[in-house]
């Protein structure tokens, strides 16, 4: 059996220093990977990386987050969190996929994108959203997996899916418990209570109707065995891409749509069963 996590411990195991990262799962199971590098404007970002790799018989493309295995590597790849030139990187690559008709693979694991003032002067903003404008309208199957954290816009800029895939004990969260502590109860030491409430797990995102699919992870996370996560990996991906490869591309697109209009229904739905209407809530300050 199982031992049982908390909110809290899941935060602390998506963070594990030795969580395999996005090129572990590549090197396990791609072949014939080719990194490609910059965005074309300014410069390449470490804290991304993309390339084409042969997966499961299929040429695909795939982007994610990298942090690094050493503190020499974070500091390079700025513990993955990216910056502008990062995400350009990640759209120049999208929109190669879709010229070719690869399928994209995305891997997220950041804590969230790089909130320095150089990245917001070179237009950290406007790089998350058109990747998410992007990423809405690729004409291509596109299969994303949390493999650790999934920190705010710096995780859906890559996270925009026809499949979202989440490991056992990975996060995706709004923002680092830690940030909702401090803004909600000015106090950053109740980030295990803000990581309960804000239902950041994988279980959370799956009854919520945000994951599709919650990966098993080897007793006590993915960095005790990462020959067997990434197996499971694996797996779970050649699923994902035999389901929306098989579609056609407008039906693909239109359930896309479907699917993110869709979220956040639940809670409208049990309003109005209770015979309320929903309405914001008035705001009584901090």
């Amino acid at each position: 059996m199982k031992p049982s996590f908390s909110p809290w411990d899941k935060v602390q195991l998506a963070r594990h220093p030795r969580r395999p990262h996005t090129l572990d799962y590549v090197r396990a199971l791609c072949e014939d990977f080719i990194e490609l590098h910059g965005d074309r404007r300014y410069g390449d970002d470490a804290a991304i990386v993309g390339g084409l790799a042969r997966f499961a018989g299929r040429t695909v493309m795939i982007v994610g987050h990298q942090k690094g295995s050493d503190a020499r590597e974070n500091i390079r790849r700025n513990f993955g969190m990216a910056r502008p030139e990062g995400y350009r990187k990640a759209l120049r690559l999208f929109h190669h996929a879709e010229k070719f008709r690869f399928p994209l693979i995305c891997f997220i694991d950041t804590p969230g994108a790089d909130p320095s003032m150089e990245s917001e002067e070179r237009g950290q903003g406007n790089a998350i959203a058109e990747n998410i404008l992007a990423l809405a309208r690729l004409r291509i199957p596109i299969v994303a997996c949390v493999i650790g954290e999934g920190g705010s816009g710096g995780a859906l800029a890559l996270g925009v899916a026809d499949r979202l895939l989440m490991l056992e004990h990975a996060i995706y969260s709004v923002a680092a418990p830690e940030a909702a502590a401090s803004i909600l109860w000015r106090d950053a030491g109740k980030a295990p209570e803000a990581a309960s409430a804000m239902k950041i797990t994988a279980q959370d995102q799956y009854d919520l109707g945000i994951a599709d699919v919650i990966i098993p992870e080897p007793e006590g996370g993915a960095h005790t065995d990462a020959a067997m996560a990434a197996e499971t990996v694996g797996k779970a991906l050649r699923a994902a891409l035999d389901e929306v490869t098989a579609l056609p591309v407008d039906e693909l697109l239109q359930r896309r749509y479907a699917r993110y209009r869709a979220i956040g229904r639940f809670q409208e739905c049990q309003l109005r069963e209770a015979g309320a209407s929903p309405s914001p809530m008035p705001f009584k300050g901090l």
